[in-house]
């Protein structure tokens, strides 16, 4: 039996909430274990970047195997090395062990995601592409959601949430075998006059402003899942108040993916960036003066989660509208890469930030980085559509 084009975005989108759910628990679980067994917190965010590292490394070399075997097989194979890596955290509790599994959980969450995103961007049509991506967005916020309250299970056992974590992969990834495979668009200048650096270069030249928003959800989500848990620690925060308050910030966003994308589809995709990354800039901004306030910090991080929760998302249809369909699994490898960059900045600069600037609020690095993407957005003005 073979699924429906349906059935079949129905699982993809499933694939990246499980994605979501591991990478929403790992973040936070590791941080906070490497916090209590006294590493210091630029190391914890260093370490943190590792997931981040495995993405960089896998994007160059996606694109081709992709257009030779279609989009099934990179899927399957990034999903296999996602539960695998997380069933063996408990084997050994070692600071370079867990950061090569980090960075095998990278290379594989990469590779799913370029399949799923890549999939979905190019067997959508303009007009319902917002609000397609805006479920892969939800989905994601979902599983990233649920995944900071796995740090709860750390009182009962510490291999428990791990082990979990790669039951619920196995078995989401098991339903691509009713899956039929199929293979991106090609056409002549693509498929043989233009290399794969020409492409990139030619990507980023067509696209670039449309990266920065999954630059700035990848700064955003890896610093407040990776680095906010230490901070929060530090001021006074309980591991269980954290680990309610993380979630807030995906669960804004779950809110919002799917009304965004559908206003994005009717209004333009750069008009409600400038909103939202307006509108997340007060709301880090106002969490400066309430970082110590349990329900200042649940409603903060909601509202901001609703705001640019869903950057990635509006990232990722944004791209679509600017480039053809043949630049899109480049422009999809970009998107990942960008998200990549920001990932690895977030934590490191978030966490050389309360080590060395303790008196003051580590939100500032947020607004500095959400204002930067929001007057390059504006600067930048909507190029031809395609």
């Amino acid at each position: 039996m073979r699924a429906s084009a349906q059935s079949r975005f129905w699982i993809l989108v499933s694939l990246v909430a499980v994605s979501g759910f591991s990478q929403g628990m790992l973040l936070p679980l590791l941080a906070i274990i490497l916090e209590q067994n006294g590493v210091s917190s630029s190391v914890n965010g260093l370490h943190a970047t590792a997931l981040y590292i495995g993405v960089l490394i896998a994007s160059p070399f996606m694109e081709k195997p992709m257009r030779k075997f279609g989009f099934k097989p990179i899927i399957v194979l990034g999903g296999l090395l996602v539960f695998v890596s997380l069933a063996l955290f408990p084997l050994w509790d070692a600071l370079w062990f867990w950061f090569i599994l980090r960075v095998l959980i990278g290379i594989g969450d990469n590779m799913l995601h370029f399949g799923t995103q890549t999939w979905i961007t190019t067997t959508s049509s303009k007009e319902s592409r917002g609000r397609d991506i805006a479920f892969y967005g939800l989905f994601f916020g979902v599983g990233f959601t649920l995944g900071p309250l796995m740090t709860r299970l750390l009182s009962i056992n510490e291999a428990l949430p791990f082990l979990l974590s790669a039951l619920l992969s196995m078995l989401v990834w098991s339903m691509l075998i009713v899956v039929r495979n199929k293979w991106p668009e090609e056409d002549v200048n693509t498929s043989h006059g233009t290399s794969s650096f020409k492409r990139f270069i030619q990507t980023g030249r067509i696209a670039w402003v449309a990266l920065l928003p999954a630059f700035g959800y990848g700064f955003l989500e890896a610093t407040l899942h990776g680095i906010f848990p230490i901070y929060g620690l530090r001021i006074g925060h309980e591991v269980g108040t954290l680990s309610l308050i993380i979630p807030c910030f995906a669960a804004g966003s779950v809110i919002s993916q799917i009304p965004l994308g559908i206003l994005s589809d009717r209004f333009g995709r750069r008009s409600i960036l400038i909103m939202v990354l307006s509108a997340g800039s007060v709301c880090f901004f106002l969490a400066t003066f309430f970082e110590t306030s349990t329900l200042g910090l649940f409603v903060l991080f909601t509202l901001a989660g609703i705001f640019v929760g869903s950057l990635f998302s509006l990232s990722i249809s944004y791209l679509a509208d600017i480039l053809p369909r043949s630049l899109l699994p480049t422009g999809n490898i970009m998107t990942g890469v960008a998200f990549s960059i920001g990932s690895i900045t977030g934590p490191y600069l978030g966490g050389l930030f309360i080590q060395f600037l303790p008196g003051i609020s580590f939100f500032y690095v947020i607004v500095f980085m959400l204002l930067s993407v929001l007057v390059a957005t504006i600067y930048k003005k909507n190029p031809v559509m395609v």
